[in-house]
């Protein structure tokens, strides 16, 4: 500030933007359950391998007389480390592949993997959950963004809706989609080979209508 530069005391501050809203899983309590899931994992091994040398024949009997060698308590002591370590890493990649969601007034950023992608708030029409993941749809009806989410679904509608984002309990254009199959007549000339792979790619996620097809693209044809 300059000399001689006027300063109105009164002047109130500006409210008229609110504060965003942060979403995400807390990284120590994500990697805590990992890590304990891990070590109770791993103290049951030597349980296991005990159990498996008493049979006439099993799996892996091998590696399980191997590890009953080992005396305790170091061989349950080495087993519940091991798998505490394995479960610290799991809880690493974990939380670098969760959702977080930051809402504001002007928009949505999703970031996963470290990667953020912002959906401005005049792009966005709506969003929703699939199944586990969350799907932000475009005026058009458009997906705009579909991403696998473990985000409580009433803090996520509550903070939307409290930016004046719309929520919506299910997609709003569910019932213009078709369920397909391969041969599904009506369809556009070489649907079926694009479907085929489609469907392949997101079976890991399925999606509450899955194997489906746009009602109005078939209406194309």
């Amino acid at each position: 500030m300059t000399t001689g530069d006027a300063v109105d005391l009164d002047r109130k501050p500006d409210t008229s933007v609110r504060d965003e809203t942060v979403l995400a899983q807390s990284p120590l309590l994500l990697t805590l359950v990992c890590v304990g899931c891990g070590a109770v994992l791993g103290a049951l091994v030597p349980l296991l391998a005990q159990w498996l040398v008493t049979l006439r024949w099993a799996p892996f009997k091998g590696p399980a007389e191997l590890l009953t060698s080992v005396p305790e308590p170091w061989l349950t002591l080495g087993a519940t480390g091991v798998g505490a370590l394995l479960g610290l890493v799991v809880g690493f990649l974990a939380v670098h592949e969760s959702l977080a969601v930051r809402i504001g007034d002007a928009g949505i950023v999703l970031t996963v993997q470290d990667v953020s992608r912002l959906f401005r708030r005049e792009d966005v029409a709506s969003a929703h959950r699939d199944g586990k993941q969350l799907v932000l749809l475009a005026p058009d009806g458009a997906e705009l963004a579909r991403e696998s989410s473990s985000l409580s679904l009433s803090r996520l509608a509550e903070a939307l809706t409290a930016h004046g984002h719309r929520w919506e309990l299910e997609d709003p254009h569910r019932e213009v989609w078709r369920r397909w199959v391969p041969g599904t007549p009506d369809l556009p000339e070489g649907a079926d080979s694009v479907l085929r792979p489609a469907r392949a790619r997101s079976s890991g996620t399925t999606p509450t209508t899955p194997d489906s097809w746009p009602g109005n693209c078939a209406a194309s044809a």
